[in-house]
């Protein structure tokens, strides 16, 4: 599976958004990737899933633990991507505005993998890593299905993409005339 692949999936999904959009990692936007609208769909979600946990099995040596995704975006390709690895999937969730791994507990150096849906700065990941990493956890690596960087963002370990696919964002001091005009929605979850 290619980038043009996973755009189109999207595409079918009518989940590539236009307007002015203030992303999870409150950037802005003119386009927004509406991944509810494919993750409704359970066989385009497998499609995806199983070409990540193909990417995954490509970069990946050795054994992997647990697949660990971020609540809640996190949770259904982290999910879906774990039964096509074989592992267990688990996940973190945040209490007073920190990712903490509630529910599970995992083995010291237990090699784990974080899944993500979208990628934009990374910061879900890094906080994803902080919190396993306060439990001794090994993070051998990330994956996502998109990265809105196209590559250039930094997560602190390696971070495999089904697709890179770079869509602008900015930040609200830097944001072009015409998309200042368009009044901003937010439909990210990072606060609930």
């Amino acid at each position: 599976m290619n980038t043009q692949d996973v755009i189109n999936i999207f595409k079918q999904a009518d989940a590539i958004l236009e307007g002015h959009f203030i992303l999870t990692s409150g950037r802005h936007s003119a386009t927004f990737l509406q991944k509810a609208k494919v993750f409704m769909h359970a066989d385009l979600t497998e499609k995806l899933c199983r070409g990540l946990a193909q990417e995954i099995k490509r970069h990946v040596e050795g054994k992997i633990d647990y697949v660990v995704g971020p609540a809640i975006g996190g949770l259904i390709p982290s999910y879906e991507t774990s039964r096509h690895l074989g592992v267990p999937s688990i996940w973190v969730e945040r209490e007073n505005g920190v990712f903490r791994l509630r529910r599970f507990e995992v083995e010291k150096g237990a090699r784990v993998v974080i899944v993500e849906d979208i990628v934009t700065t990374g910061l879900s990941i890094r906080e994803t890593i902080e919190a396993l990493v306060a439990v001794e956890a090994d993070v051998v690596a990330s994956a996502c299905i998109i990265d809105r960087s196209g590559g250039k963002v930094d997560v602190g370990v390696p971070l495999i993409a089904l697709a890179e696919y770079e869509i602008v964002s900015y930040t609200r001091d830097t944001l072009p005339h015409e998309l200042s005009k368009i009044p901003a929605v937010k439909p990210g979850s990072r606060d609930i």
